[in-house]
């Protein structure tokens, strides 16, 4: 019975030519999108950790938080703002020592990029997942398609906290957490483009 039901399932080779501009644009969109996380996580973090002879410039998160000591972001230099993977996410000082720890600068911030973190790449895999189930393909692998995403953003989003609490070197956890999701969605966006434009529906040629 539930092979029967899945042989009757639409699929990507079955959909009408709208579904399948509609889909296509979805996946285009994202995949800019993934285009240009990328490209800033080479500029912004990579270049600067792994290839950059000074050491990068850490840039204060919130007008707030600035202190004296700081410069201010209006005067830097563009080529100075940088990030460093394995530093804390902020400057830590001395005031910050004696406060509770979820009121201090580095506590604050992680919440802050951890919820938006969530949100936005949790949103462009709900629509990746969305994609995933009108492939043809066996049930068991579009489950463990749609599964292994959200995973990947889950070891990622740990990464952060490891790292700015324990030690730097939970940075190499945004290997597998980020490479499962791209991988998944790079699988999945050109399976997907293959079964609309490519592959003919059996059916339709008897």
């Amino acid at each position: 019975m539930g092979q029967m039901l899945d042989k009757q399932r639409i699929t990507f080779s079955r959909m009408s030519i709208p579904a399948k501009v509609l889909a296509t644009s979805i996946i285009m969109t994202l995949a800019l999108g993934m285009v240009g996380a990328l490209g800033q996580i080479i500029i912004h973090d990579i270049i600067p950790t792994f290839f950059s002879e000074s050491s990068p410039t850490k840039v204060p998160m919130t007008q707030e938080h600035q202190g004296s000591d700081h410069k201010d972001q209006s005067d830097a230099v563009p080529g100075e703002v940088r990030g460093d993977l394995f530093e804390d996410l902020v400057t830590k000082d001395s005031e910050s020592r004696e406060l509770p720890f979820y009121k201090t600068d580095q506590f604050i911030w992680t919440l802050k990029w951890t919820h938006i973190h969530l949100f936005g790449i949790n949103m462009i895999f709900i629509f990746v997942g969305g994609i995933t189930y009108f492939l043809d393909m066996s049930s068991r692998a579009r489950t463990w398609l749609i599964v292994l995403p959200f995973l990947g953003i889950l070891i990622d989003i740990i990464a952060m906290w490891l790292k700015a609490y324990i030690s730097p070197s939970f940075f190499w956890l945004h290997v597998p957490g980020g490479g499962l999701f791209a991988i998944v969605f790079g699988f999945v966006s050109l399976r997907a483009l293959w079964e609309m434009w490519l592959l003919q529906d059996k059916e339709q040629k008897l």
